[in-house]
Parts: structure tokens; sequence; C-alpha cells
């Protein structure tokens, strides 16, 4: 969205044009990407209203013109501004063809979620993953179970950004419990914050691939997103928000009912976990794989299961992964035969 800040109605004589002047404050598309390298783009969009004055510094760009100059360049203002939100992304071609009312080369890409900070589309790489977004578009929450790299977390978190950026929600909430996998939190340096960052890093990592990072840095300091451990969720209601338990198999019984119980209105749940990867000290149980077996059919949930074909790492994972597989299939003890042999 643009915002006009202000108007002003400079007066001159009679042959001459009257002048006004409007302030506009880029809301959404993030100023670096929007103005380009070397201000590239703003010169170019300059070039095209040679008969205005525009001025741009930060977020709010300043043009002086007549009524008529003004109404076309805020009218494509929102236009280029919406195009540089959507892709993450504006050259010097786009802005050409955008004012001249053409299609940019963008706008026949289809499939894709959101775009990456570098305008690449961040699309479903597998038919799991497919059904992981259809799920999310027809379920208020998402059980998204698979193993490393299979692309839940990626994926959930992409359906989170797309629904900010629609504004069909206010407000995205990125969780993950604390829990010690061979670490112990008291010997690691730093105050709280610093010893459980390293827990939600693999969401900071997903999240600046999506948004330009002094976009997210503003929208992490007005609480727009919002990433905590899964502790700081007691208490709340969450309301128009896409809120996602990452790592859920790391949870107690009763700390996923907690989360679950957290839900409000207008908001959707993504909980992403992996069966195989528990690091909970034993006997205590999985919260997630007790939530599995309670909410199975439960209306209004979806459970979608990844596999090794969903992995989008480096083949290698696979390969890792099935090797694993393998070795504690070897492990398991062999059941005894029906006649006690």
């Amino acid at each position: 969205m643009l915002y006009m800040s202000k108007k002003t109605i400079i007066f001159a004589p009679e042959n001459i044009p009257r002048m006004t002047e409007k302030h506009f404050i880029l809301e959404e598309a993030d100023p670096i990407l929007f103005y380009g390298v070397n201000n590239a783009n703003m010169q170019m969009i300059k070039a095209l209203f040679p008969k205005m004055r525009i001025v741009a510094r930060g977020n709010v760009i300043k043009a002086m013109g007549d009524e008529e100059d003004l109404c076309a360049f805020e009218e494509n203002l929102e236009k280029l501004q919406a195009h540089c939100n959507h892709y993450n992304s504006l050259s010097e071609e786009d802005i050409l063809h955008i004012i001249k009312g053409e299609r940019t080369r963008r706008d026949g890409i289809t499939g894709a979620i959101v775009f990456s900070v570098t305008g690449k589309p961040i699309t479903a790489r597998s038919e799991n993953q497919q059904r992981l977004v259809s799920a999310f578009e027809t379920h208020d929450m998402v059980f998204a179970i698979g193993p490393a790299g299979s692309g839940k977390t990626y994926t959930s978190i992409a359906l989170a950004v797309r629904a900010l950026k629609n504004k069909e929600v206010r407000r995205i909430i990125l969780s993950r419990p604390a829990v010690e996998a061979g670490e112990k939190l008291g010997f690691l340096p730093g105050d709280m914050k610093e010893k459980i960052d390293p827990y939600l890093q693999p969401l900071y990592d997903a999240l600046e691939d999506m948004i330009p990072r002094q976009k997210l840095n503003e929208m992490m300091e007005q609480n727009i997103i919002q990433i905590a451990p899964l502790a700081f969720m007691r208490g709340r209601t969450l309301n128009d928000a896409v809120v996602i338990l990452d790592e859920a198999q790391n949870t107690t019984p009763a700390q996923i009912k907690m989360f679950l119980t957290r839900m409000g209105m207008n908001t959707k749940m993504i909980i992403t976990g992996d069966r195989t990867q528990i690091d909970l000290p034993r006997p205590q149980k999985s919260g997630l794989i007790e939530a599995l077996q309670i909410l199975h059919d439960v209306e209004g949930i979806a459970v979608i299961e990844l596999n090794q074909k969903d992995i989008v790492r480096h083949r290698l994972v696979t390969r890792i992964v099935e090797a694993y597989h393998q070795h504690e299939r070897t492990l398991s003890p062999v059941p005894p035969s029906q006649d006690g042999e």
C-alpha cells in the first residue's frame, strides 16, 4: 500500500501552471530494491515523468507537478510497489512495461508460492509438498511430517509469507521447542536470547530467503513477524496469524496441547516434525506422536506425510537418510516365530 503523507499546493503567476507537491511513503516495498542499484530505477521513473520534480529519500518519495501528472504518477507508483513487493524484484525493464501498461516478463510465471529476495520463484518441488500447499488452502490446521530436508519447514514458511503479503493475516508467529540435542543450554555462552537463538536460526534463514533483510528487521521490530521458543506461547491467544510450530517431535504432550489450544480467530497453524529425530530424554513421550494419534479423525485438520523422495537438499542427504534407515532396520530385534523356534 502507498500512503500519501502530505499535499502542498504551490501558487504561481497566472501564466505558469499551478504546481502541487505530494509526499508518498513506501509501506510495503523495500526501498533498496525499489530504488535499484545506484538509484537506477528512480532515474528511469524520473525520465518517464519529465515534467515532474521527484526526490526520494529513505522510504519517502516527494513529487511535484500539476494535478494530472501527479495522479498518473501516484497510480503507477502503486503498481510499481505492488510488483516489487510481490516479486521481490524491480528492474528498469519492469518499470518501463508497467508504466506503459504492458505485461512484465514475470507476469506469466505460475506455481510460485512466493518469490525469493533474488526474484527466484519458490515453488512446491514434489508431489507431497504440493499436497501441503493444497492442504493449507483448505484446512486451518496442518501437520507436515517428514525427514530432514523434505521441505516441510521451508514450504510452510513460504505459505505464511504469502498469506502475509496477500493481507490474509496480520502477522506470522514461528516457534520451536528449545530441546537440547547434544549441548546443554546452561553451558552455551550469552544471555537467554543468545542461548535460544541457535535453535531458531533455521527459521531466520528461511525468512531471509523470502523477505529483504531491512524489511524483515522492520517487521520483527513491529512484531508483524515473531520468532520465539515454545515456552513463550503459554497464555496467549493467537488471532489473525499464520502460526508455525517447527520440530514438534520434541514437544511433550502437555506442550503441544498448550500450543494447539492457542489458536484464535482467522488463524492457520502448521505443525512440522520428524518422527525419526526425537531428542527428548527417555522415557519422555513425544507430544507430536500422541497428537497425531488423538487428532487424526478431527475435521478441519490435515496430515501430510513427506518422505525421502521429497528431500530437496544435496542428493547425498537422501542417501544418508536411507542408509540410516537401513542401519536401524538391521538393529531391530527379529520377532520370534509362531512355533516358538
